[in-house]
């Protein structure tokens, strides 16, 4: 783990990940290298290894990577990598742009996405890249909207548009990122309502296991992760979604499509 890191995690292996999805009936898998680990993918690999042809991930990787790097990556199940922006504090529009431009440069020409967790704020100043990009981009965590703000906080429109438009992808995972009013973060609602409305086709939905717990005043040290129930949030998805059909979409053809399964 790198030394900067905000927290440190209790270990979360495959063999825990796999009871969680049996309890769930989920079948595949997409593992996001976390930002504790910086430019280390070895977790996310090991964990698709584990798992098999079930599983794919989305790695984060340095500047100056190198091509045989990123065909390590892809031969391990790699299909996409991830700017964490709001975890970085790059909230300066021109400073997103310059590594979203870099991230689409790197991956075009492998046929992955750039994952992007940032704020609706900066989502809006970058409308314009990402409508011209040329690969998937995908925004995490409701595109970072909070609930209490509503669907009129500022950047949450530009947003919508872009996924009406079928120029990005969101997921509507990760809950308590937005929301505070769990076990099952009901104001969330309308922000997920107001997506999946735009273009369902853009919807992606996951656990966010393992839930990573707030950063730490002692990030050195070992901390809990949150306790979430990942039962209620699956079920949750009924409210926003109350037809089977796209249910169907979000779950299983939307990321079908995305991570190649």
């Amino acid at each position: 783990m790198i030394a900067e890191r905000r927290y440190t995690p209790e270990p979360a292996g495959p063999a825990a990940m796999a009871a969680l999805h049996r309890s769930l009936g989920i079948e595949r898998v997409v593992i996001v290298t976390p930002s504790v680990y910086g430019v280390d993918n070895t977790s996310t690999l090991d964990g698709i290894l584990a798992r098999g042809a079930t599983a794919r991930g989305i790695a984060v990787v340095e500047d100056q990577v190198g091509e045989a790097e990123l065909r390590r990556l892809q031969a391990g199940g790699i299909r996409g990598i991830r700017l964490n922006l709001a975890t970085a504090g790059v909230s300066d529009p021109v400073v997103a742009a310059a590594r979203l431009r870099w991230a689409a440069e790197l991956v075009g020409g492998l046929g992955w996405h750039v994952q992007v967790y940032t704020t609706p704020v900066v989502i809006a100043a970058l409308t314009k890249i990402v409508a011209g990009l040329g690969v998937p981009v995908v925004f995490d965590h409701f595109g970072g909207a909070q609930a209490e703000a509503g669907v009129r906080q500022t950047g949450f429109a530009e947003l919508v548009r872009l996924v009406g438009a079928g120029r990005a992808y969101v997921k509507i995972s990760g809950a308590y990122h937005s929301s505070r009013r769990g076990p099952n973060y009901a104001d969330c609602t309308p922000l997920a309502q107001a997506l999946i409305g735009a273009n369902a086709e853009r919807v992606l939905w996951g656990t966010d296991w393992p839930h990573p717990p707030a950063p730490s005043p002692t990030p050195l040290r070992p901390t809990p992760f949150r306790t979430i129930n990942d039962g209620l949030l699956l079920q949750q998805l009924g409210t926003w979604a109350p037809d089977a059909a796209v249910r169907e979409k979000i779950l299983v053809r939307n990321p079908a499509r995305l991570y190649g399964f």
